[in-house]
């Protein structure tokens, strides 16, 4: 389906799992990925991103907000439609079906990611007065909370690859058959980036 042709809440569900949350994805795993380099690297980005102007009200305009409008409506989605459109292909709807499948267990995820390394401990937090390296190694050493973050980490860059691909149908930009095979190798080529980068850093925290 076109997304022009959409109502306004799911246009702007459509654009938000773009930017700015799937923006905001690639850019934490990227960031993230500092703890390869080490303890030192790794609080350094840290640090960096501390001393971000108005990092609170950056933070909730541009990511908190964005994140829980689209994992609301996401689930609503789901609820209403959990097979995708019926007039589009059955390939094209097998797609959004995994597509909101893996949306579920990301948007449980969110609010553990935020418990363990954000709302534990706050005070300390606001204060920069956390390792996070060591915090993190501390966390990932539960191999429940490792597997839950690798589980995490694979949902949500599959979850965003698979929007990629969806995407790239509804703003016309795969419309042949050649044109949507580069779409499907591109979103593929984002989803194994991103897993294999988010899933050596996990392992680069483990004690």
């Amino acid at each position: 389906m076109d997304v022009r042709t959409r109502s306004l809440p799911r246009r702007l569900h459509a654009i938000s799992g773009l930017v700015p949350v799937g923006a905001f994805l690639v850019l934490h795993v990227i960031s993230n990925g500092s703890a390869l380099r080490g303890a030192a690297s790794y609080e350094e980005m840290v640090r960096r991103l501390r001393a971000t102007p108005a990092l609170l009200l950056v933070e909730v305009l541009l990511i908190f907000a964005p994140l829980l409008y689209h994992g609301l409506y996401g689930l609503y989605l789901l609820a209403t439609r959990p097979t995708g459109d019926p007039a589009d292909p059955p390939g094209r709807r097998r797609l959004a079906r995994f597509q909101r499948a893996t949306g579920v267990p990301v948007f449980f995820f969110l609010f553990f990611h935020v418990w363990t390394t954000r709302l534990v401990g706050v005070r300390q937090h606001d204060h920069g007065g956390v390792d996070l390296f060591h915090w993190m190694q501390a966390l990932l050493a539960n191999p429940w909370a490792r597997a839950a973050y690798a589980l995490g980490l694979l949902a949500a860059t599959a979850h965003f690859s698979a929007g990629l691909w969806l995407s790239a149908e509804d703003w016309g930009l795969a419309r042949s058959r050649s044109a949507r095979i580069t779409a499907a190798v591109v979103a593929a080529g984002v989803f194994i980036s991103l897993a294999t980068l988010g899933l050596r850093t996990i392992a680069a925290f483990r004690l």
